[in-house]
């Protein structure tokens, strides 16, 4: 394609993630950065594109996103339609991470380390059997190209719905906390 690779980096440092970062640093000039390196320089610039870096954690104390020109790479953070488990055991920082990535205009696109869209709108319209937009969301969807916007999500993803007066009482009726905005997020990520 004639593109050179300059970097190297990951949203964070799961397996899964990294896999082949020896290799193509191996057959290129690329620089691999750490995480470390990514949260504390908080952008890098490619060409004339600047792209900013957001520390996220809570899918992992490490997990980052990436913003730039009208979409983000999210990684494990935010799934299209879900978000990723907290495997770093602390819901409070995953919780303001989310909260953070809510403030971004909803014309941002969404671009996610794993495509579990089926899945995850299964476990949406468990929670919100009444939602329509899972209907539409649904029909957008495109296994090949696997993009929404936060606005999308922000109708049909539980997990940054979890104000609304359908997930509140579905909670309050499994017997879950729900006074507090946190409550009710501690509470729906635990509902397996």
């Amino acid at each position: 394609t004639g593109l050179e690779l300059k970097y190297v980096i990951h949203t964070h440092t799961h397996a899964d993630h990294t896999a082949g970062s020896h290799q193509l640093l191996k057959q290129s000039r690329a620089i691999r950065l750490s995480q470390d390196e990514l949260i504390g320089q908080r952008r890098i610039r490619l060409d004339e594109n600047e792209i900013q870096i957001y520390h996220t954690p809570g899918h992992t104390q490490d997990s980052i996103v990436f913003h730039s020109s009208g979409f983000m790479i999210t990684g494990d953070t935010l799934f299209n339609a879900t978000v990723g488990n907290c495997f770093s055991g602390d819901l409070n920082a995953f919780y303001h991470s989310i909260s953070y990535l809510l403030s971004f205009p909803d014309e941002t696109l969404i671009y996610a380390g794993h495509d579990y869209v089926n899945e995850s709108l299964a476990f949406a319209r468990s929670i919100d059997p009444e939602n329509k937009q899972i209907d539409r969301y649904k029909e957008a969807y495109n296994p090949d190209h696997v993009v929404s916007t936060l606005g999308d999500e922000k109708k049909v993803n539980p997990y940054l719905r979890f104000n609304t007066p359908a997930i509140v009482a579905k909670l309050a009726h499994r017997g879950l906390p729900t006074a507090t905005e946190y409550e009710r997020w501690e509470s729906l990520m635990s509902i397996e």
